[in-house]
């Protein structure tokens, strides 16, 4: 099982800011958190990358 945080999280949306991902993982529908550890909430990281590629669009090839 894959484990992610906001950070990894981030990273994955494109290095968008901390505050940016806080609303983003915050919305109806994104995956809830598995836990909340002292360092933060963890999610389930197939759930979110299943998300991500449902519902973030990908950059226009330059070509």
């Amino acid at each position: 099982m894959e484990l992610l945080g906001l950070d990894e999280i981030r990273d994955l949306l494109g290095g968008i800011s901390k505050q940016r991902a806080t609303i983003i993982v915050g919305r109806k529908g994104f995956p809830d958190p598995l836990a909340t550890l002292k360092m933060g909430r963890v999610w389930d990281g197939r759930s979110v990358r299943t998300w991500i590629a449902e519902n973030r669009p990908r950059p226009v090839d330059e070509h």
